[in-house]
């Protein structure tokens, strides 16, 4: 990889002090999409979400700490400046639950609302209990709960209890 080429007409940016550590956090998870009607209806209507903001190209929804923006493929790409983005990539999102009863009339909801079964709810070896929901646009969701995990009534989670 060559070197980083600072923009005409910016500032440098300053170096970090030695020994200086980058903020430990996401700011914004952004997931690129084919129709922003669909994908608002399974996450409005699935997760029960509410938007922070929307236009006619993307929607926020206000996470515990991060955004997540659902954005038209197009002009996600347009914003990256890159072509050809793969969907689905090799990730997938968690929503973790307080209640291992929570884990299918949740799932159920999501594929109420225009979701794709990936696989059933059921305990991987790991503990715990999980299944996986893919949205409109094939982004995996797993819906967990892990009796390891603490989750705060703001729903941060926190590894190990």
């Amino acid at each position: 990889m060559g070197a980083l080429v600072q923009p005409p007409g910016l500032e440098p940016l300053a170096p970090f002090a030695k020994g200086a550590l980058m903020q430990q956090q996401i700011s914004v998870i952004t997931l690129g999409i084919t129709d922003l009607a669909r994908s608002r209806r399974f996450y409005q209507e699935g997760f029960g979400w509410r938007p922070v903001f929307e236009n006619e190209q993307i929607v926020f929804y206000q996470m515990n700490g991060l955004l997540l923006g659902i954005f038209l493929k197009d002009a996600l790409e347009a914003d990256m400046n890159r072509r050809g983005l793969a969907s689905p990539g090799a990730f997938s999102l968690a929503h973790n639950l307080v209640h291992k009863e929570e884990v299918e009339p949740l799932m159920e909801r999501l594929l109420a609302a225009g979701g794709r079964l990936l696989r059933l709810a059921d305990s991987p070896p790991h503990g715990g209990f999980r299944g996986y929901v893919a949205d409109p646009d094939e982004h995996a969701w797993e819906i967990a709960w892990n009796p390891a995990w603490s989750i705060a009534s703001d729903g941060h989670v926190t590894f190990g209890s």
